[in-house]
């Protein structure tokens, strides 16, 4: 069996061929890209580990100066749960319901709404104008605490078994 000392990459220093670019700001990253026309989009997260989302005002945010769309996950496809939904290996039933929150923020930092605005600041600052109106729920962080039978359930259209 090889040992990690006859492993030419463990513990050996690892050569950058991007490093100076980075450290001397020659790289080009991402957000540098700007083109004539393009929107800039910002992401409202839940600050709640669990919430039901009692409502989201969204007009003073559509109304902002720049700002060209918003959406919550009520303007996602809503695959029916009862029809596996495949796409790949993924059932969109479940995924769609993660990547932007609907009734229910599951997690701090799931996403509950979206702005998209000519700058990135004025996306930023319709941010600030949407109110969502949570109800806090029972939550958990720890796996054996999840696990008990008296547990939160996060997903109420999932149910075991037991």
């Amino acid at each position: 069996m090889a040992s990690a000392a006859d492993n030419q990459w463990i513990g050996k220093r690892t050569i950058r061929p991007d490093g100076e670019d980075k450290v001397t700001g020659r790289a080009a990253f991402g957000a540098d890209f700007a083109q004539a026309g393009m929107l800039w989009g910002k992401v409202l997260r839940s600050p709640h580990p669990h919430a039901r989302i009692k409502s989201i005002d969204l007009q003073r945010a559509a109304a902002a100066p720049g700002v060209k769309a918003v959406m919550t996950g009520a303007d996602l496809v809503d695959f029916p749960l009862d029809t596996p939904v495949l796409v790949g290996p993924a059932d969109m039933r479940f995924v769609s319901r993660n990547v932007m929150a609907r009734d229910k923020a599951l997690y701090a930092g799931h996403a509950v709404a979206a702005v998209a605005a000519t700058t990135a600041e004025a996306a930023e600052a319709a941010l600030e104008l949407i109110e969502v109106d949570y109800e806090l729920l029972p939550w958990v962080i720890d796996v054996d605490e999840a696990m008990q039978p008296d547990a939160p359930v996060l997903h109420d259209f999932l149910r075991t078994q037991g």
